[in-house]
């Protein structure tokens, strides 16, 4: 086995480590595998992508070009909208989003999560906002 050979199976294991360790649901990695490579398997990933891919799931977030936006499934940009809207509401970034996302060990770019991951999030900016109008705020 030569040493490119020998390089693509570390990477490809630390990769699968990750999404092991981040718990990812399937749909979750391979929608995270597409977003970043436009490939449905790691296996498929040259060096490159095989590196962003490992960034992204090491929570260390390599540049990507400006002129590739993410787009989220029709069925869940409602619900990245009404995050949004909450966001704004609280005077919030998306920094924040993202780290409640860091928090629950879910993907930090929300057209990357589940519909029922982005429900996750709801809520805890639902609480975030009571807990904010009660006055216990952080």
């Amino acid at each position: 086995m030569g040493a490119a050979q020998d390089t693509r199976t570390r990477e490809l294991a630390r990769i699968h480590c990750l999404k092991r360790d981040l718990d990812l649901s399937d749909e979750t990695y391979r929608n995270l595998l597409w977003t970043i490579a436009r490939v449905h398997s790691a296996k498929d990933l040259d060096s490159y992508g095989r590196q962003q891919v490992i960034a992204q799931l090491s929570g260390r977030s390599l540049p990507t070009p400006p002129t590739r936006r993410v787009k989220a499934a029709s069925d869940r940009q409602p619900l990245i909208r009404k995050i949004e809207a909450m966001l704004a509401a609280s005077g919030r970034e998306r920094a924040y989003a993202a780290g409640i996302c860091r928090q629950m060990r879910i993907p930090e770019q929300l057209e990357w999560c589940t519909s029922e991951q982005l429900r996750k999030v709801v809520a805890a900016l639902t609480y975030d906002a009571r807990r904010r109008a009660s006055g216990h705020q952080p």
